[in-house]
Parts: C-alpha cells; sequence; structure tokens
C-alpha cells in the first residue's frame, strides 16, 4: 500500500495511522509517504476521531465491553463498533493527547505532517439530550 501510494503525484494524503489494531504506520513509512513519485513534497495527515471511541483502535480495553468507564456513552446505529464519549472527560483526553501512549502523541512521533479530526461534531448529540 505504502509503494502504491507514494507512487502518485497527489498533495495531500489522509490516511488511517493505524493498519491493524496495534501496528502503526512507522517513521520510514510517512517518510514514504511524503515524497510524491516526481520528487516533490506532499502533506501526510492521519486521521484521528475524538468524538467518538473506537473498539478497534490499540487505546480500546475489553473490560469496557462489559463494565464501560463513566465517559463512554452509546453505540453510534450509524457505525458498529463506535462510541459516543464524553470527549471533556479528562480520562478521554488522557487516551487522545498529552502523553507518550497517547493517540496523537503516537501520531506525531510517527512523523505525520498533522491530523484530522473527525466527529468535532459530537457535541450535537449531548445537545439532542437536553
Amino acid at each position: 500500500m505504502i509503494e502504491a501510494l507514494s507512487q502518485t503525484n497527489y498533495d495531500l494524503f489522509i490516511i488511517d495511522a493505524f493498519f491493524t489494531n496495534v501496528e502503526m504506520l512507522t517513521n520510514e513509512d510517512v517518510y514514504h509517504l511524503k515524497v510524491k513519485m516526481n520528487g516533490g513534497k506532499r502533506l501526510v495527515l492521519s486521521y484521528l476521531s475524538i468524538g467518538e471511541a473506537e473498539n478497534y483502535r490499540f487505546y480500546w480495553q475489553k473490560e469496557w465491553d462489559i463494565n464501560p468507564p463513566p465517559w463512554l456513552e452509546e453505540e453510534n446505529h450509524d457505525w458498529s463498533g463506535n462510541y459516543k464519549i464524553r470527549y471533556w472527560d479528562e480520562n478521554w483526553q488522557h487516551i487522545i493527547f498529552g502523553n507518550p501512549n497517547a493517540y496523537l502523541d503516537k501520531i506525531l512521533k510517527a512523523g505525520f505532517d498533522g491530523v484530522y479530526l473527525d466527529l468535532v461534531d459530537s457535541f450535537e448529540y449531548f445537545e439532542e439530550l437536553l
């Protein structure tokens, strides 16, 4: 996949940093993606959902299936395995950023230029509950 993508001249890639639940693209992979076939540079962003927890991500703990943390809400009916979250909760934020094992920190350490933040509009779910 990395080789096929690198053989293009697109100016930007938005790609998932993880190609399995736990295996992440390496610095070498990301660097390779940053160079277009014509030798030019391209931006490489990683996808990152900040408004839902995903049960197929490295951070998911099996025990949450039975005993979910207080910040974990109902499953998204349109996207199996994705759960609404109380994004303001410090425990969720700790999973997303601010420490070496956090999702964003792993992405930046791998050399991505930045992230595409998905579900920044998740506040609408909680507005509907009011």
